[in-house]
Parts: structure tokens; sequence; C-alpha cells
């Protein structure tokens, strides 16, 4: 432990510098308060990268008098971690780790708080259930995903899910019962907040069954500006966009035959191939398919917020033209089978009075191929 005292300019330069928080590797604990009481305190260390005695963890006879107040050779820690570099972890902590730890600590900092005022967004979290597994979404997460291009605007995100849920899309209760519960709680934590002014922009997880994310989308359309964001699995897992970009994927609209007759269907397959038989099952075999497709289908074709732009102008075309040929008092049935960035975009693009009246479907092994899981009413 150090025996120098440290000037406090250099202390209160150092606290700036480390954003109050541990700059230990993976850490990042703030250091001004108590997590279990939330009471306000001082919990940093300054420790010593370069022991300020010869003797010290990492000391030098030279150096350490030299570098004993020299910020460039503290770091701002926990106890665990101030403990664990000077006395348990001694040896797999020589300076070269310590100082990379602080620059890239340092850097970090620097970067977030360099970020503009007017970037800062309210992260939304939405997740149900998909089939036996449940949707895992965290905050931290999401702050990730959103630096450098904008911040959480707030420290506790919009929750939309229900925690811990039990129900599973297999279940009949299911789709009543999660709607009911998007709805409620959209209500209660969104629109109010964005009608009085405290939400200026959102950024939006969601990780659930397709219907839903559509919904989701409904509901969200353009009441504040949004960004959209999706869960990756390769080459990075995680909601942070590739870098660099990928190639725009090769969207394309398929309009049905002309002398197709029938209820209309909207057939979105981006990430598996729908074929016609399978649609068929459910409305019968006179449909009018409109599908917007990929030549080969995947799971991560959306790389960049670029694709959901390009996406959201195709998905608008179609509706309007499905609109202009079948009417809007008709319904349109729709079969996804697509990421989940884009399933909140297509609700998203929904014109409530001037669309059809929509009839969602879920493909679900469980019961044997697609069942209308959620229908939304044209408004008068």
């Amino acid at each position: 432990m150090s025996h120098t005292s440290v000037p406090e300019k250099v202390k209160l330069h150092l606290w700036v510098l480390a954003g109050g928080r541990c700059q230990y590797r993976g850490c990042n604990k703030p250091l001004w308060r108590d997590d279990l009481t939330d009471t306000q305190m001082n919990a940093a260390y300054v420790a010593h990268i370069v022991a300020d005695s010869p003797g010290g963890p990492r000391g030098n006879e030279v150096r350490s008098e030299q570098l004993k107040q020299d910020r460039s050779n503290l770091m701002l820690l926990c106890d665990p971690h101030h403990r664990l570099i000077d006395r348990e972890g001694k040896e797999d902590h020589p300076e070269s780790l310590l100082k990379m730890m602080k620059r890239e600590h340092e850097a970090r900092i620097e970067t977030l708080t360099a970020i503009s005022p007017d970037l800062g967004s309210h992260v939304l979290l939405y997740g149900a259930n998909i089939g036996d597994h449940a949707s895992m979404l965290t905050y931290e997460d999401a702050a990730q995903a959103m630096v450098p291009k904008r911040y959480p605007a707030s420290a506790t995100p919009i929750r939309l899910d229900m925690i811990d849920s039990s129900t599973t899309d297999r279940a009949a209760a299911f789709w009543s019962q999660e709607e009911a519960n998007l709805l409620k709680k959209f209500d209660a934590r969104v629109r109010q907040i964005v009608a009085d002014g405290t939400v200026r922009h959102m950024s939006i997880f969601a990780r659930a069954p397709q219907p839903l994310l559509i919904r989701l989308g409904t509901l969200l359309t353009d009441i504040a500006p949004a960004d959209i964001y999706q869960l990756h699995r390769e080459p990075n897992p995680g909601w942070a966009w590739p870098e660099p970009a990928p190639p725009a994927p090769a969207f394309r609209f398929v309009p049905p035959p002309d002398d197709a007759t029938g209820p209309a269907a909207l057939i979105v397959s981006l990430s598996a191939t729908l074929t016609n038989d399978q649609i068929a099952k459910v409305l019968s075999n006179d449909f009018v398919p409109w599908r917007i497709e990929l030549p080969e289908p995947r799971h991560d074709c959306i790389g960049a917020p670029e694709h959901l732009s390009v996406l959201r102008a195709l998905l608008r075309r179609a509706l309007d033209q499905i609109k202009a040929k079948h009417g809007a008092d008709a319904p349109l049935h729709i079969f996804p089978a697509a990421p989940v960035s884009t399933m909140v975009e297509l609700g998203r693009v929904r014109q409530p009075k001037a669309d059809m009246a929509w009839h969602i479907y879920d493909e679900n092994r469980a019961h044997g191929g697609f069942i209308n899981a959620i229908q939304i009413a044209q408004e008068k």
C-alpha cells in the first residue's frame, strides 16, 4: 500500500479522467456511492502502478521516487481490485498490463464525455419468450451498442416485457396475455412521457416472437424519432452494428400473378424461405401472394441502420400497392420470417387509419405450422 501523499490537484485530475469509476478492466464500478445502500461516499483508492517505494509492487530503485506523484502512474481503483494488484494477484499484474487498462479506460471515458448532449436517447427494452427460451435483454448490452453514435439519456431503461413470464408461445393464452401486457405498459411507460416531451429519442432493443415485434412497431409508429437495433449472431454476437458495414441486402418486392384471386397475403421471407404451400394450409389454396424476400434468406441479413431504411421504403410501397388492388376494407394476412429489427420496422410503417386490417401469423411447430396470432383492426 502507498505511503505517499498525492497532491489533491493530481487526485482530482485522476478522478475526472477515470469518470469516477474503477479503472480495472471489466469493473467500471462507480466509486462515489455504495451500491447496496446508494449512500454517497468516496470508495476510491488512488493506486500506484509502479510502487512509491522500491520494495513495493512493481517498485524500482529509481523510478519509484520519480513517479510517486505522477498522474500517469496512478489508477483509480475499488478496494478489491486495489488489493488484487498489490497483494493476492501481484505477480499477474505487471506494469505494462496496468498501464494498458488505464489507457483503455481513460480513452473510453473521453469518448463518452465528448458525445453531444443532443445525442441522448432513452433505452427501450422489450422481450417475450420465444418457444422455451426466455428473452434476456440488459441495459448494459444496450448502452454499449449505442456508443459512440448516441448515449443513454437515463440510467434506467423503459421496460415493456413481462419479467419471468412462464407462459410460452405454445399456450393458447400466450398471444392475448402478451399483447394486453404490451399495450398496457406502452400506455403507462411510453406514451405519456413522449407526449410531455420527456423523451425526444428512443433506442429500441426487442427480442420476441415476430407478431409481438410487429405489434410493438405499430405502437411506436413515428411518435418519437427512434433507432431500431438488431441482435447479431456473427461475426461478433451482440447488438452493436458491425464495422465496417456489410453490403446492403438485395431486397426484392415480388407482386402476385395477374390472375391470382383470393385473400391478400404479405409474405416477408428474409431469414427463412416461406413457400406458398405453407400459406395455403392456413388461407386455402386460393390466395394472392405478395412477397418481400431475399434471393438467399439468412438471419444476419441486416448489418446497418441504412439497410432498415431501404426496407422501410420497400414495405411502404408494398402496403400501398396491396391496398390499391384489394381495397382498404379487406384484411391483409401477414406471414413473417425475418430478423427482429425488420419486424419492428414493418409495424412502424403502418398507417392506422389508412392501411388495411392486419392478421399477423406465427409459425409454430407445436401447432403444425402458422397460426393467426394477433389481429389489428383498421382505425376509423
